[in-house]
């Protein structure tokens, strides 16, 4: 029997990460290739031209997983049924703008999208922030949907995760799909922690951890980490426009894991609402190591945690603590 279409919404969805992830959506990658789906396609009033273009495209493809597709840019219409939403639109920092402004602008918009979700959205429906601060945006969102239960309200930290999982790919020359259990730890800026303490390799005789394979703690301890803290900007040095198509993809893989359960024995990172596992403050969207089974994400629990670690894990929560008391006073 046919299933029923799910239906998506993509906010800021005539960008370049929009024009990037509806394709994938609608191809089937981000809920399998029997899944049918309804696209919900919001932008702001200036983007409506370029919203329908969007639109025009996705009828040309004939995508035969595409049921539908709401085209607005009124946030009611947008929100009302859709059992899935990604949130790419936001206001990005711009050359000169202090960080209060950045976040008063973005306080605002998730502010309104929230309550729209609230009211009209499915009772079940699963949240991805991906519009940077993208931790905050997704605490703020929580915040005015008090009825979407907090464990259906995530950001995408799975965009650093893939990147790591890819650099030691390259370092040590094996395919990506045979490096497993990297964790990105904390808030989605240059303070998150890529930890390969617990990453293993798929090898002829079996499977081994990272640190033994690569043999240079120097390596992983410095350059490593800051080539993940920084891909984001290097990537918009050498391309002068921000990675849409790997935050696409990554969105779907976030998705898609989240939906339909992570591989036996492979955990992935997602910003997830902190209930104080690892000595991480409550009350902040934190990335953490979660396995997902039955469309729920569950800590990993139990891994030990050095010294080294042990810092950078709290000061990426000291820079989240810091942006939800900046959030908040946006508020008042």
């Amino acid at each position: 029997m046919a299933k029923e279409p799910v239906h998506v919404l993509v906010t800021g969805a005539a960008g370049q990460i929009g024009y990037a992830l509806v394709p994938m959506i609608a191809r089937g990658v981000m809920l399998g290739p029997d899944q049918p789906v309804i696209l919900h396609l919001l932008d702001i009033p200036p983007a409506a031209e370029a919203l329908n273009g969007v639109k025009m495209e996705l009828v040309d493809a004939a995508f035969p997983l595409l049921k539908g597709i709401v085209a607005t840019t009124d946030v009611v219409e947008a929100c009302t049924g859709v059992n899935i939403a990604v949130m790419v639109g936001g206001f990005p920092r711009k050359e000169g703008m202090e960080r209060k402004d950045v976040m008063s602008k973005n306080v605002s918009i998730y502010k309104s999208q929230a309550s729209a979700l609230e009211k009209h959205a499915a009772a079940n429906c699963k949240v991805l922030v991906v519009a940077n601060p993208a931790n905050t945006n997704a605490l703020i969102l929580k915040e005015f949907a008090p009825s979407i239960p907090e464990k259906n309200i995530t950001c995408l930290t799975r965009l650093d995760h893939n990147r790591a999982l890819g650099q030691i790919s390259e370092r040590l020359n094996v395919q990506v799909s045979d490096v497993k259990n990297v964790i990105i730890w904390g808030n989605h800026s240059s303070t998150q922690y890529p930890d390969v303490n617990h990453a293993t390799v798929k090898t002829s005789s079996g499977e081994k951890p990272v640190r033994e394979l690569i043999k240079d703690d120097e390596w992983l301890n410095t350059e490593f980490i800051t080539t993940v803290q920084q891909r984001g900007a290097a990537i918009i040095k050498a391309r002068k426009l921000s990675s849409a198509l790997s935050a696409a993809s990554s969105a779907c893989d976030h998705i898609r894991d989240w939906v339909l359960g992570t591989p036996e024995g492979t955990w992935v990172s997602m910003g997830v609402y902190s209930d104080g596992s690892y000595n991480v403050p409550s009350g902040l969207i934190y990335s953490f190591p979660v396995t997902c089974q039955n469309g729920e994400w569950k800590i990993v629990q139990g891994l030990h945690i050095d010294e080294f670690s042990r810092k950078k894990l709290d000061l990426t929560a000291e820079e989240l603590s810091e942006e939800k008391a900046l959030a908040y006073s946006c508020l008042s």
